[in-house]
């Protein structure tokens, strides 16, 4: 019985309250912000900027358009969060070295791979959608898909796009939720396509019979990776530990001694945190050898210059820069996406069957 003193309110075990209101809040970050729908491949805030920039009419075949246009309408009508996490997740759909196929055409500085290099402010870059985001959105004003009220109950938008192709398999994606996170691979498309029409046709597959044709993750930035069973073990659990060593060659420098020429890097780094790495490893002797680096990167090139000395074993050097740099890093692959609005780990089949 409440306490007539105190009117209508209730004392109530503050551990009770705690433990409700961070369950309410766990939930609410694992549904709406941090986890992929199994479907469309897409999170809320990513799902938005695309229905609200096809809702604007910013599409292949118009003029770009500024940034600011579309967040601002994302902000105002879908989204109840601030502007600088509408523009992040809007630029990132517009980076190629992020997105396998990006989904948004961007004009302008979207930032590089180096963690400094920024996109620049959304007052200052243009967007449209990228021809691959109407294969999303394709029919959507027909009745495929269900609608539901905005935040504000002002407006409405799409539970889910009416995706044409396995966007949560094609271009992967990552987010941290509350105590689970996911770490989704990027995969090519030709190879997702064949093994989808492949399940069509026959509902039994197995993930062996889907491996013939996804043979493993396509990363955006290119490298190696190392070997099958990381690939296999994703693939069949959903977990599986993906090693991505950069593509490197050794050749004659100008002043005679040999050098190392990195032209592809691991996904998610860069050339610049590499050559960081390395002058640290250099001040600090931890390797002997290395006269010299230099980033000769420009536009879409990749490539990292590393002079060594005269007397250097150039394959001595070049494997101790796999093992102390990021020129060799594991990809974590940890596939969890909403299946019915519920977290679930899916393997290869799974994730197929459900899109």
């Amino acid at each position: 019985m409440p306490d007539e003193t105190l009117g209508d309110i209730e004392p109530i075990e503050i551990q009770e309250e705690m433990e409700r209101s961070f369950l309410d809040y766990a939930m609410s970050v694992i549904t709406s912000r941090a986890l992929p729908d199994a479907r469309d491949g897409l999170k809320p805030v990513q799902r938005r900027i695309l229905y609200g920039m096809y809702d604007q009419g910013m599409r292949p075949d118009r003029q770009h358009r500024k940034s600011a246009n579309a967040v601002g309408n994302v902000m105002a009508v879908f989204h109840p969060h601030g502007d600088q996490s509408i523009y992040d997740a809007l630029a990132r759909m517009a980076q190629d070295f992020s997105l396998r196929y990006p989904l948004i055409d961007g004009h302008g500085n979207f930032g590089s791979p180096d963690p400094a290099d920024r996109p620049a402010a959304q007052r200052y870059t243009e967007a449209r959608l990228a021809q691959l985001a109407m294969e999303l959105l394709g029919e959507i004003d027909e009745e495929t898909v269900d609608f539901q009220e905005t935040y504000d109950g002002q407006s409405r938008e799409p539970k889910v796009l009416p995706a044409r192709f396995p966007n949560l398999l094609v271009n992967g994606g990552g987010g941290i939720a509350v105590g689970m996170a996911t770490n989704i691979p990027p995969h090519n498309l030709r190879e997702i396509i064949d093994a989808t029409v492949h399940l069509i046709d026959n509902p039994e597959a197995t993930v062996d019979d889907l491996l013939q044709f996804v043979h493993g993750p396509d990363f955006p930035t290119g490298a190696l990776i190392l070997g099958r069973a990381g690939i296999i073990e994703a693939a069949k659990t959903g977990r599986g530990s993906i090693r991505m060593r950069a593509v490197a060659e050794i050749d004659e420098g100008a002043k005679g001694g040999q050098r190392i020429v990195v032209t592809e890097v691991p996904y998610q780094t860069s050339v610049e945190v590499i050559g960081t790495k390395i002058a640290e490893l250099v001040n600090d002797r931890r390797i002997e050898g290395i006269r010299d680096v230099r980033n000769e990167s420009s536009g879409d090139t990749t490539r990292l210059v590393v002079e060594l000395k005269r007397d250097a074993n150039a394959q001595v050097v070049l494997n101790q820069l796999y093992k102390h740099t990021p020129m060799q890093t594991t990809f974590s692959a940890n596939v969890l996406a909403l299946v019915d609005g519920v977290p679930r780990m899916l393997d290869l089949a799974t994730a197929l069957r459900v899109y």
